[in-house]
This record gives structure tokens, C-alpha cells and sequence, in this order.
């Protein structure tokens, strides 16, 4: 998946939800900018701020690689 979809299916998600950006950035704790620029693509958003957004929109995040295995076994 690359920025142009991640982007996409975060914007397809607050729409669905009935959210408008300013409501959404209020939810997250951000300002509407933000959500904006994370709906635009740019590259430059933090990463905690990108966190705060898929909280409040329910999405969720999974890691796979061919380590998961081990490093799931390696934390214990």
C-alpha cells in the first residue's frame, strides 16, 4: 500500500463516518490541517499525529514481514 491509497482509504473512512475535517481533527486532538494534509498525501505528517487519526477512525494497523515470527517469539 503506498501514501496515494493509505490517504484514500483514511478520507473514504471519515466521509463514510459521516465526520467533516473539522470534526475529525477535533476528535484526534489535532488541528484540521493536519487531517487535511494527511488526506493530501504529504509525507512530511508525524507519524504519532497519523496514530491519533486512525484511532479516532477505527483503523487499524498490521505489520507482516517474514521476521513478524520472530520477532513476536523474541519479545516474549
Amino acid at each position: 500500500m503506498d501514501v496515494k491509497e493509505i490517504s484514500e482509504v483514511i478520507k473514504y473512512h471519515r466521509k463514510i463516518s459521516g465526520l467533516s475535517r473539522v470534526d475529525c481533527a477535533h476528535l484526534a486532538g489535532l488541528g484540521k490541517t493536519v487531517i487535511y494534509d494527511i488526506e493530501h498525501g504529504k509525507e512530511t505528517v508525524q507519524l504519532r499525529s497519523l496514530m491519533k487519526l486512525l484511532a479516532v477512525l477505527n483503523i487499524k494497523i498490521e505489520l507482516k514481514s517474514p521476521l513478524m515470527k520472530h520477532y513476536i517469539n523474541e519479545k516474549g
